[in-house]
């Protein structure tokens, strides 16, 4: 017996996620991301098991302007960040503590960081995403995006795909529609 070949009409009514998926942006598990605002682009590890994003700084400061909360820091990529780098807090967040990171005599299951709203392009497509602040230099990458981000993005994740999106190609002064 010869099966026939499904047409594509029948897997999108049967299979109606498959529909959705295909409105979607595929990415690779690891992206180059331009940071706006702060003039610079960095590879990124797509995460869809982090909730959040995470930025790698260091020396982060919280402080008061015009009655409002900021911070302060300097990004933790290489010498050639020096400049200190002033963004409005959005908001601080809990993180989860790893096994490893956990000090029982502490008593903390979580470590609070600072939160800033950051514009960031992969691709074509430039989202506004919140991103935690923390020294990510122990790792490759310095800018890990995390499934809230990647919804923002509309992305679909194929880990077999590196740089998928190519370099980022995004208009300084527009969002792309979200």
């Amino acid at each position: 017996m010869t099966l026939k070949p499904l047409s594509a009409a029948f897997y999108f009514m049967c299979l109606p996620g498959l529909a959705a998926a295909g409105e979607k942006t595929v990415y690779g598990l690891n992206e180059y991301a331009a940071l706006q605002g702060i003039d610079l682009e960095v590879a990124a590890k797509l995460d869809t098991g982090a909730k959040t994003a995470s930025l790698s700084a260091r020396d982060i400061k919280r402080f008061k302007r015009n009655g409002e909360s900021w911070v302060r820091f300097y990004l933790a990529i290489d010498a050639a960040h020096s400049h200190p780098i002033e963004r409005p807090l959005a908001r601080v967040s809990k993180i989860k503590r790893r096994a490893g990171d956990y000090d029982p005599e502490e008593g903390k299951k979580y470590t609070a960081r600072p939160v800033i709203e950051l514009d960031i392009c992969m691709g074509s497509a430039l989202r506004s995403i919140e991103v935690n602040l923390t020294d990510r230099s122990a790792f490759q990458y310095p800018l890990l995006i995390g499934s809230e981000a990647l919804k923002r993005f509309d992305a679909l994740v194929d880990p077999s795909l590196k740089y998928a999106a190519g370099k980022p190609a995004c208009a300084n002064a527009a969002h792309t529609a979200e």
